[in-house]
């Protein structure tokens, strides 16, 4: 007996302390454990409203020059002057002598073709005299008939005379070779390269330079094909040209503004890129003739260039703001006036890096769609809008504003939600 009471009793002391346990431990959880209460959703949002769209596309390339050249001397013969207009990167009008050959011996082969061609007409006027005096010689001895082209001595006429036009064409010849000793400018433009010196030989098409005209230049760029039905591009110099604008590709603090015009396309699709190549000019490049004293920069060779052009105006569309999509075609509304959010899918008919552009007939003209970025957001999960004026960077917003905001993000409005979202969108659309 006395064995079984010292078994029981500490089994019944670790039996009591269990069940104190769970009891005090119940009591305690359900004490800390609050209420459950719904978890509001902390957003800013921007007013969709019905409007216009002016579509831009955008792209990229390199400025060329339509007419380049490279200028080359049609004799041989040793650089005497290389003038400063043929320096690198000079200009030069049209006639302009940028080039002189030494031409002592151009010089002598003129004067070489003047007395060839004294002799020849010398020769020639002995001849005709001769000529004449045959037919006096023929009638003196009072034949009847009409003398033959020998007696006549015609043969000898018609030599003298080719030998006349011989000398003449020699003697042009030379004075040609003479005048090509002085390379001109063909046309008004600008040196690119300079490939000869003082002193040098050179021979009949060895190039001394390579130039380019600067009335206007060239540039190249690539349309998408997903983007051509909003352009109406030339095909031929009878169809009206498109208004584009160039920027600084290299300075993007630059504010100069290049207008230029595409005037034709390429006519075939890239096989790679599948991007049609419109042609565009920018006419007075280096601000030397329509465009003197407007303080553009010069819009040199080789330099890339961004460009935009306007495209089809889209009308009675939405423009959703690219902070306010997910996943590529998400939108969330913010459903008034129970404040709830409603996921919706959307289909852009255009997109750029600032918006999308849609048009459904489902979304209600004045709907409020939430921009701020939202880790957590079932759908008709309850949203409470932020005002523009809220520093979301305020360490007294708790973990679930900023959970539900951008870290960081300061307003650039202020005032009602309303009111702050609709300036939003006219802001947008000015920039757009």
């Amino acid at each position: 007996m006395q064995f079984f009471t010292r078994a029981l009793l500490p089994l019944g002391v670790l039996l009591l302390g269990w069940i104190g346990y769970s009891v005090l431990s119940k009591e305690k959880e359900e004490k800390l454990r609050p209420e459950p209460e719904p978890r509001i959703i902390k957003t800013r949002v921007v007013k969709l409203e019905r409007k216009d769209f002016q579509t831009v596309i955008q792209t990229n390339g390199v400025v060329r020059a339509h007419h380049e050249a490279s200028l080359s001397a049609q004799v041989s013969g040793k650089v005497k002057t290389v003038a400063p207009e043929l320096e690198d990167g000079a200009f030069f009008r049209e006639g302009d002598v940028l080039l002189i050959l030494d031409d002592a011996d151009f010089a002598g082969a003129v004067v070489t073709a003047e007395a060839q061609l004294a002799r020849a007409k010398a020769a020639y006027a002995q001849e005709e005299a001769k000529a004449k005096q045959a037919r006096l010689n023929w009638e003196d001895l009072g034949y009847d008939e009409e003398p033959n082209e020998l007696v006549l001595r015609l043969p000898q006429l018609r030599e003298a005379d080719a030998n006349v036009k011989a000398a003449n064409a020699t003697l042009d010849g030379a004075r040609r070779d003479l005048e090509r000793t002085t390379v001109r400018a063909p046309f008004d433009g600008r040196v690119l390269e300079l490939s000869v010196a003082i002193g040098q030989n050179i021979s009949p098409g060895t190039s001394v330079a390579t130039i380019f005209k600067t009335d206007f230049v060239e540039v190249r760029l690539p349309i998408p094909a997903r983007q051509l039905a909003f352009l109406t591009l030339p095909e031929s110099a009878e169809q009206p040209p498109v208004d584009v604008r160039f920027f600084d590709a290299l300075n993007e603090e630059s504010t100069a503004v290049w207008n230029g015009q595409i005037v034709g396309t390429e006519g075939a699709l890239d096989v790679e890129s599948r991007e049609l190549f419109a042609i565009a000019r920018v006419m007075d490049p280096f601000s030397l003739g329509q465009n003197a004293g407007n303080d553009l920069p010069p819009l040199r060779i080789g330099q890339p260039v961004r460009a935009e052009i306007d495209g089809a105006v889209l009308e009675d569309v939405f423009v959703v703001p690219r902070d306010a999509v997910r996943k590529l075609n998400r939108i969330y509304l913010v459903k008034e006036p129970e404040l709830k959010l409603q996921r919706r899918e959307i289909e852009s008919i255009w997109a750029d890096e600032k918006y999308l552009i849609v048009r459904d007939d489902s979304i209600p003209d004045g709907a409020l769609v939430a921009t701020s970025k939202m880790v957590y957001s079932p759908n008709a999960s309850k949203v409470e809008i932020l005002p523009d004026n809220v520093d979301l960077a305020d360490p007294d917003l708790n973990a679930d504003d900023a959970a539900a905001t951008p870290v960081g993000a300061k307003s650039t409005g202020t005032g009602a939600v309303k009111a702050s979202a609709s300036t939003s969108v006219s802001s947008q659309d000015k920039s757009a």
